[in-house]
C-alpha cells in the first residue's frame, strides 16, 4: 500500500505586490513630511491623498491572493502610523494649521498604546485584530488632514473652510479617544479571560 507524498505549503515570499505597495506608501509618507517642511501644501496634499487612498489596497491584495506575510503584518501598520502621526506632527510646526500640539500628542499616544497592547496580546497567542472604530478613526484622521492641507494651500481661505477643518479635527480626536478606550477594554477582557483559564 502506497501513501501519497505529503506536501507542505510554501509560505508567501516577502517580494510581492502588497509589500511593494506598502513600501511606496512609506516613501510617500516621508515625502509628505518633507513637502510640509517646505510649505508645499498642494504637492503634500496629492502625496498624502495617494498614500491614504491606497492604504486598503495592499491588505485587500494580500488576503485575496494569499500573500499575507509576517513582514507585511508589521510593516503595513508601521507605515500607517508614519503617515498619520508624522503628518500631524509636521502640521503642528506650521503656524495657522489649527493643529495644536495636544492633538498630535493624543493621536501619537493612542497609536503607541494600541501597538503595545497588540504586541502583548498577540505575543501571548491572542487575536487583537483591528476593530471598526479603529478603521473609522483613520478615515476621520485622513479627512481632517486633507481639509487642513486644502485650507493651507488656498490663498484666501474662507472662514467656513477653517471651521470645517476645526470640526473635522475635533471629530478625529473624539473617535481616536473612543477607539483607544475600546481597545483597552478589549485587551483587559482578553487578559482577564486568559488569567482565568
Amino acid at each position: 500500500m502506497t501513501t501519497a507524498p505529503t506536501t507542505t505549503a510554501t509560505p508567501p515570499t516577502i517580494y510581492n505586490v502588497p509589500n511593494l505597495l506598502t513600501t511606496i506608501r512609506f516613501f510617500l509618507a516621508i515625502g509628505v513630511i518633507a513637502l510640509l517642511a517646505f510649505e508645499e501644501y498642494w504637492p503634500a496634499l496629492i502625496a498624502f491623498s495617494v498614500a491614504a487612498g491606497t492604504d486598503w489596497m495592499d491588505g485587500y491584495w494580500a488576503r485575496k491572493y494569499g500573500q499575507v506575510t509576517k513582514l507585511g503584518r508589521i510593516f503595513d501598520p508601521f507605515v500607517d502610523k508614519i503617515i498619520i502621526c508624522g503628518t500631524f506632527i509636521a502640521l503642528v510646526a506650521i503656524d495657522g494649521s489649527s493643529v495644536a500640539p495636544w492633538i498630535a500628542i493624543v493621536i501619537v499616544a493612542r497609536e503607541l498604546l494600541v501597538t503595545s497592547l497588540r504586541g502583548m496580546i498577540e505575543g501571548a497567542g491572542g487575536d487583537f485584530s483591528a476593530r471598526w472604530s479603529g478603521k473609522w478613526k483613520m478615515v476621520l484622521q485622513c479627512a481632517a488632514i486633507i481639509i487642513v492641507l486644502i485650507c493651507l494651500g488656498m490663498r484666501d481661505t474662507p472662514a467656513w473652510a477653517w471651521q470645517a477643518a476645526t470640526i473635522s479635527l475635533w471629530a478625529a480626536v473624539a473617535l481616536t479617544l473612543y477607539s483607544g478606550w475600546e481597545y483597552i477594554l478589549a485587551a483587559a477582557k482578553m487578559l482577564r479571560d486568559g488569567a482565568k483559564s
